[in-house]
């Protein structure tokens, strides 16, 4: 997974595999998603992601699988 910033436009991309998009659709005004051919997730587009997503801090945690 990626996660691009651009600053310029204050849009964020995040990639969840490079496989090549075949549609595109409009979630909301500022949200995109972008699916594979199977309709499989590929990407997603978040603009005015500093007001919207909150994109001046991202966390990465991975959790674990708990042992019971």
């Amino acid at each position: 997974m990626k996660i691009r910033y651009f600053s310029d436009t204050d849009t964020a991309l995040i990639e969840f595999s490079n496989v090549p998009v075949v549609e595109t659709k409009e979630i909301s005004e500022n949200l995109y998603i972008d699916l594979d051919e199977k309709g499989n997730l590929v990407s997603m587009t978040i603009e005015h992601a500093r007001e919207k997503a909150g994109m001046s801090e991202v966390t990465f945690l991975q959790m674990e699988k708990s042992v019971a």
